[in-house]
């Protein structure tokens, strides 16, 4: 027979303690908790895709009709009328090849950028890291990105544009596209926290920089000398030239790509220090 304490002591279990403190500024980023959350994060993603398309009458047709609509007022204002200089053989894929990744980057930016305060009942009742929050709201866009690169794969077709090697290129650029929506979304995400006013300059920031991109028109028009290293600091700059220059053969990547490469270097660094510093008091004040 078994005495009470052996049977005591082999039901004892000894659980694993996990002590949860304080972020301690950017050298604490914790980033294998990111992976050991992975799962939280791609769940996260899905839901938001979901939410978005939920009881929508066209579905994900909404993803085409936006850059179609968009690239044939362009092409009619800008292409017909105002005859702006393009880049290659038609000017409707070449808006068209700007419009995919400022769309990644706009629809990422404005549901990244208030993802910490529509989260607020997570924040507020589970741990996992932070982080997740906004990088979930800037991955679900990849599946509108798939979607509306159908459309331009088939316009490339159209106008007899077959791809070339260039395109394997093309996962860098939308790697970088994501990196600059994720770096500009730590800033705002955290900062809507703290002001609540912040989620209404995101609209202005879109609608602001659409224009500050090379979308309706060529980067080549920005004439050469230092002008042109401060038009790349403009994050989608080096971006949209580098979706051309895969897509179409366009002018190559130069020093704009290099200032644009630094910029959101330097918006992640600073946006991932920021987050983490005001990350201990999201809880209180959401």
């Amino acid at each position: 027979m078994t005495s009470g304490g052996e049977a005591t002591e082999k039901m004892s279990v000894v659980l694993p303690v996990t002590n949860i403190r304080p972020s301690r500024g950017w050298a604490d980023l914790r980033l294998q908790e990111i992976w050991d959350y992975r799962e939280l994060l791609f769940i996260l993603a899905w839901r938001d895709v979901k939410v978005k398309y939920k009881q929508a009458a066209l579905g994900v047709a909404w993803t085409v009709i936006q850059p179609l609509l968009s690239m044939v007022i362009f092409t009619v204002i800008f292409g017909k009328l105002a005859k702006i200089p393009f880049e290659g053989k038609s000017y409707a894929l070449f808006a068209l090849a700007a419009l995919l990744p400022w769309q990644l980057f706009s629809t990422a930016l404005s549901h990244a950028g208030s993802s910490l305060v529509s989260n607020a009942n997570l924040l507020t009742k589970v741990y996992f890291p932070r982080l997740i929050i906004p990088m979930s709201a800037v991955l679900s866009g990849i599946i509108d990105f798939g979607v509306s690169f159908v459309l331009m794969l088939l316009l490339m077709g159209l106008y007899h544009i077959p791809p070339t090697w260039l395109i394997l290129t093309l996962p860098f650029f939308v790697l970088f596209a994501l990196l600059a929506a994720f770096a500009v979304s730590l800033w705002l995400s955290a900062l809507n926290v703290e002001y609540r006013d912040v989620q209404y300059m995101i609209p202005f920031i879109i609608q602001i920089g659409l224009y500050a991109s090379p979308v309706v028109y060529s980067a080549n028009m920005i004439p050469p000398g230092p002008w042109r290293i401060l038009y790349g600091l403009n994050p989608m700059t080096g971006v949209i030239q580098g979706f051309r220059w895969a897509l179409l053969g366009s002018t190559p990547p130069d020093g704009m790509f290099i200032a644009s490469v630094g910029m959101v270097i330097l918006l992640l660094v600073t946006g991932l220090w920021n987050f983490k510093r005001m990350e201990r008091t999201f809880a209180d004040r959401i």
